[in-house]
């Protein structure tokens, strides 16, 4: 009886005690916030995400199941949202710049997006390296809780909510491009892409 009980206590504080393989420290990453990303949340747990599907242009669905294994930045935005637009051509000069170190920025055109102005904004605006995703009835955006736009959310290479963010920023800002690079180094994240994620261009 006394061996079980030592071995159930012991049991007990190394279960207390330990730290699930795939948990990072975010403090440093929370620590590098600055201006407009003074905004940025971060958790203090990860939290789940929807995992109800988004479409990419040519209506094949995805969910963020998908991008397991990246850093992803997923920005909820509209076309007929000022700060949105304001906001999108910083997202695209990050995914640029960071693209082939493990992040993968993901901007979902939730609610009544025709696809006609979307493609148009994305042209107009020079954007290049982002893919095209439409959450049509905005299943996905209520699932996540959004309730304005924009609202900017990171996962975890585990599919997990770390962080999120309502409001425009300045996403290739100094603050944005630490924030990212300390995120890659603490997840030690590879240089692959998604084959989905090379569909930019075709999607413009």
């Amino acid at each position: 009886m006394l061996k079980k009980l030592i071995a159930a206590t012991l049991y007990t504080a190394l279960s207390l005690g330990a730290i699930p393989a795939s948990a990072t420290d975010l403090s440093a990453a929370a620590a590098l916030r600055e201006g407009s990303l003074q905004k940025l949340g971060f958790h203090d747990a990860a939290k789940h995400v929807s995992p109800l599907p988004f479409t990419a242009a040519d209506g094949v669905e995805e969910t963020l199941a998908d991008y397991r294994g990246k850093l992803v930045l997923l920005n909820f935005w509209a076309t007929w949202c000022a700060p949105c637009r304001k906001e999108m051509p910083a997202l695209d000069q990050l995914a640029a710049a960071y693209g082939d170190q493990g992040l993968v920025v993901l901007p979902v055109a939730t609610g009544h997006n025709p696809l006609p102005a979307i493609r148009s904004f994305y042209e107009k605006a020079g954007i290049q390296s982002l893919p095209l995703r439409m959450d049509g009835k905005g299943a996905m955006a209520r699932d996540m809780g959004v309730l304005g736009l924009p609202v900017s959310i990171l996962i975890s290479p585990e599919g997990k909510e770390i962080a999120r963010m309502t409001g425009d920023a300045e996403w290739f800002s100094p603050s944005a491009q630490s924030i990212v690079a300390e995120l890659l180094t603490s997840y030690a994240l590879s240089a692959t892409t998604p084959p989905s994620q090379n569909d930019s261009a075709e999607n413009h």
